[in-house]
C-alpha cells in the first residue's frame, strides 16, 4: 500500500508541475519573434497585442518577456503547444495572423498525418459555413479512409443519424429558440418548487 501511495503522490507532483494553459499561449510565437527582432519593450509589445484584440494582460506579457531575457543566447524557439496548434486548425484561415499561418505551415510540413487532418477540418468548416450538407457522406468516406484517431471516430459517429445531421448542415431552420423556451419553462418550474435554478437542465 505504501508503494502505491508513493506512486500516487509522485504522479500528483508531476501533474502539478505541468505548465498550465494560458491565454497568452497563442501569442507567444509572435512575442518571441518580435523579441528576436530587438523589440524588448513590454509596454510596446503589450500594446501591439491589445491592438489585435488579444485577451492578455500586461503582467502576462511581462512574465513571458522575462523568461526570454533569461534564456541562453541562440536557444532555439520553443515548439508550439497542442493548444496553439488546435487553435490554428479550428479558426477560420482569415482569422489567423501572418505569424500564425507561417507557424502552422511549418508544423504541417513536419507531420503528414496532421496535414491530412487539417485538410479534413478545413473541408468540414466549409460544410458548416456554406451549408453543404449534401457533401457530408463524401467527407465521412474521406476521413474514414485516412484512419486518423479521433477524427475518424467523430466522422463515423455521425452515421448513426446521418439524415438529421445532413438536414442540420443544409437547412436554415433551427430548433434553438424552442429548446431555449423549454429550458426557461423548466427553470421556472424548479423555482416554483424551491429547487436551485442551476440544476434545471438535469431533468
Amino acid at each position: 500500500m505504501l508503494r502505491y501511495a508513493n506512486a500516487a503522490r509522485w504522479q500528483d507532483t508531476i501533474r502539478d508541475n505541468r505548465p498550465r494553459p494560458s491565454r497568452l499561449d497563442p501569442y507567444k510565437p509572435y512575442l518571441e519573434r518580435r523579441f528576436a527582432e530587438g523589440c524588448t519593450s513590454v509596454t510596446r509589445l503589450h500594446g501591439e497585442l491589445r491592438a489585435d484584440n488579444a485577451p492578455v494582460t500586461y503582467q502576462m506579457v511581462r512574465a513571458h518577456i522575462a523568461t526570454l531575457r533569461t534564456a541562453p543566447a541562440g536557444a532555439p524557439p520553443r515548439p508550439p503547444t497542442v493548444r496553439q496548434v488546435t487553435g490554428w486548425l479550428t479558426r477560420h484561415p482569415t482569422a489567423l495572423s501572418e505569424d500564425d499561418r507561417t507557424s502552422l505551415k511549418e508544423v504541417l510540413a513536419r507531420c503528414p498525418e496532421l496535414d491530412t487532418a487539417a485538410g479534413h477540418v478545413r473541408d468540414f468548416g466549409e460544410i458548416l459555413t456554406d451549408r453543404l450538407g449534401s457533401t457530408l457522406p463524401t467527407w465521412i468516406d474521406a476521413v474514414d479512409a485516412s484512419q486518423l484517431p479521433g477524427l475518424t471516430g467523430f466522422a463515423l459517429h455521425m452515421l448513426r443519424d446521418l439524415d438529421a445531421v445532413t438536414a442540420g448542415l443544409t437547412l436554415d431552420w433551427s430548433s434553438g429558440s424552442i429548446e431555449g423556451a423549454v429550458n426557461r419553462i423548466k427553470m421556472i418550474k424548479r423555482q416554483l418548487y424551491g429547487r436551485p435554478a442551476s440544476n434545471y437542465s438535469a431533468k
